[in-house]
């Protein structure tokens, strides 16, 4: 097996299971540990730095690091990355003089984003610094996009989505309200620099059956989220029904619940495993009195004297896999409205077919994955405007990665040349057994979000559910992180083949053995090795027997007893600082993207 080449900033980005599942690469243990120390607002800017939006997303993150989290692994429930986020969004300082300082002198390059949603502002956010004058278009009387027409102020306040909003806007980006793009060609007619598109997916889809244009009592999630976001409508009947359990529903579903629905059905195709919705949302809603019915599949609306009494539905009975069903009888359930939140679609009606930018044949742009660019130089796509709905951390990062390719296309350099990630590896011994990091196992539990009285939050549509982690949950859940940044390092020259490391191993992640392929020595392990997606750890070969020092990088905890045990310092702790490139900064390298 060939030895582990681990100045590859990608070896040790991988074993963080956190870090590499963010779409935008946030250094989860860093942040974490920063709490940990009460270091608040040093908390909160190295999550901007990456993510952004700390706020925003520490409440409302699909959050793909949690299943990830190692854990998990052991005790079955991930650290609360999420609400660790939030924790030091709450809690920082003013961070103002902290913000990138904007040239004065701008460098004379103009850039047009449409949409004033994550995606642009993340762009503004990258490319403000470097001297670019950014104008947004948006076609709201305020900004944020879907994050403040589709998320409920009871999840996410307007207080929060605001602060972070301002941050960007007030570095000097010019935004127009109640403008928007009625022709690309007119836009580009402006003589803008370059363009990026970031105005999401603003078309809920719908449910073409017998009585639908028959009553105004059925209504499109997203429209009606962003009615209701705008207070155009502050009530609804008593029966509702929402079809579809995705997030959008449990938005849907929740803020009926607040707008004076009692009986609130959620219907479900398809079994409980299968739905889109995170489960904290699912909790959450039958926390409120919301009723999931599963394996239901609207046939028609029911329409009497031109007024919505129900629906039908057929029943369904699915396989194991659930991908057949058979129908075995039907139902039908009464409503005084149904909600349609069934998923969302792109639409460009706006942007001309003969400007040279290309579409399929669902009437996507066609947009290049590395680079973010159109099929026509200069114009940039990003966010769900780019391939449909995903959350706000995906846009997030498409903002990042765009912001990158604007700069490169403004200085006429290509944009297919990509910035490298770079590392920093730095030693955490202190002592003969002292480490700057604390390494002790803690079994505490993940702690419970507690939640407003169920009476109380309906009181007012905007009054937040989740309370936030007190001062005694936060100091519980920091100390529940395995610190997965602090790498066991090993060097293969000093090490004398005692097997002490092998001994003390909790977890049996620790081999010596002969050389041979990988998948030989994966079965050869004190533990064998069956997670091919987590590397395994091959050395040089060691100096007394030629054999190698093999790990199990799916195994290890980095516990550090390897290092404390070894008499030669042949192990070491060392934090691993994942170096990510943006626009403009100085680069640790480039490469050409395939």
């Amino acid at each position: 097996m060939n030895p582990t080449d681990t100045g590859n900033p990608d070896y040790f980005h991988k074993v963080v299971d956190c870090q590499w599942a963010c779409p935008a690469h946030t250094n989860v243990p860093e942040y974490i540990r920063l709490i940990a120390q009460g270091r608040y607002t040093d908390a909160y800017m190295l999550n901007r730095e990456s993510n952004v939006f700390p706020g925003i997303l520490g409440r409302t993150c699909d959050r793909p690091c949690e299943p990830a989290c190692r854990r998990g692994r052991l005790d079955g429930k991930p650290v609360a990355i999420c609400r660790l986020k939030r924790v030091a969004a709450d809690l920082k300082d003013d961070i103002t003089d902290l913000l990138p300082p904007i040239p004065v002198t701008k460098n004379g390059k103009r850039i047009a984003l449409i949409g004033a949603g994550p995606a642009s502002l993340t762009v503004a956010n990258d490319l403000m610094p470097l001297g670019y004058a950014v104008t947004i278009f948006e076609k709201s009387p305020i900004p944020g996009g879907l994050m403040r027409t589709n998320i409920p102020s009871f999840r996410l306040p307007e207080k929060v989505l605001n602060g972070e909003i301002d941050s960007i806007l007030n570095m000097g980006a010019e935004i127009r309200y109640d403008s928007p793009v009625e022709s690309m060609g007119a836009l580009l007619a402006q003589s803008f620099d370059a363009v990026f598109v970031g105005s999401g997916a603003p078309r809920g889809k719908d449910l073409e059956l017998p009585g639908r244009a028959d009553s105004d009592r059925i209504h499109i999630g997203i429209d009606w989220l962003g009615s209701v976001a705008f207070a155009h409508t502050d009530k609804i009947g008593e029966r509702v029904l929402i079809i579809g359990v995705g997030n959008t529903a449990m938005d849907c579903c929740r803020s009926s619940r607040r707008l004076g629905g009692k009986d609130i059905k959620v219907m479900a195709r398809r079994p409980r495993a299968y739905f889109k919705a995170s489960p904290w949302e699912l909790d959450d809603a039958e926390e409120e009195g919301v009723e999931i019915v599963i394996n239901h599949a609207p046939k028609r609306f029911i329409i009497e004297d031109g007024k919505l009494t129900g629906m039908e539905f057929e029943q369904l009975e699915w396989d194991e896999s659930a991908s057949k069903s058979k129908v075995t009888g039907t139902v039908i359930l009464p409503c005084d409205d149904v909600i349609l939140a069934i998923g969302q679609d792109n639409a460009f009606p706006w942007i001309e077919r003969d400007l040279g930018i290309e579409f399929d044949k669902w009437e996507m742009p066609a947009v290049n994955k590395v680079t973010f660019e159109s099929s026509r130089a200069g114009v940039f796509f990003g966010g769900d405007a780019a391939w449909g709905p995903k959350n706000i951390i995906w846009a997030v990062e498409h903002g990042h990665q765009a912001a990158i390719s604007i700069h490169n296309y403004c200085q006429s350099e290509a944009t297919s040349t990509r910035p490298v990630f770079g590392k920093n590896l730095i030693s955490q011994k202190m002592g003969m057994s002292e480490w700057s990091y604390h390494n002790d196992y803690n079994p505490a539990h993940r702690q419970k979000m507690q939640h407003v009285d169920l009476v109380k939050r309906f009181e007012e549509l905007d009054i937040e559910v989740e309370l936030g982690f007190s001062a005694e949950q936060t100091a519980r859940e920091v100390q529940r992180c395995l610190n997965c940044d602090v790498q066991t390092d090993f060097t293969a020259v000093k090490c004398i083949e005692c097997d002490a490391c092998i001994d003390i191993c909790p977890l049996s992640c620790l081999t010596i053995a002969p050389d041979a392929p990988e998948e030989v020595l994966r079965k050869r392990l004190s533990a064998p090795a069956i997670h091919p997606d987590q590397a395994l750890y091959a050395s040089l070969p060691l100096p007394q027997t030629g054999r190698l020092m093999l790990k199990d990088e799916d195994l290890c905890v980095h516990c550090g007893l390897c290092a404390e045990r070894c008499p030669t310092a042949a192990w070491d702790m060392q934090k691993f600082e994942l170096v990510i490139p943006y626009a403009g900064q100085p680069q640790n390298g480039l490469v050409a993207a395939v």
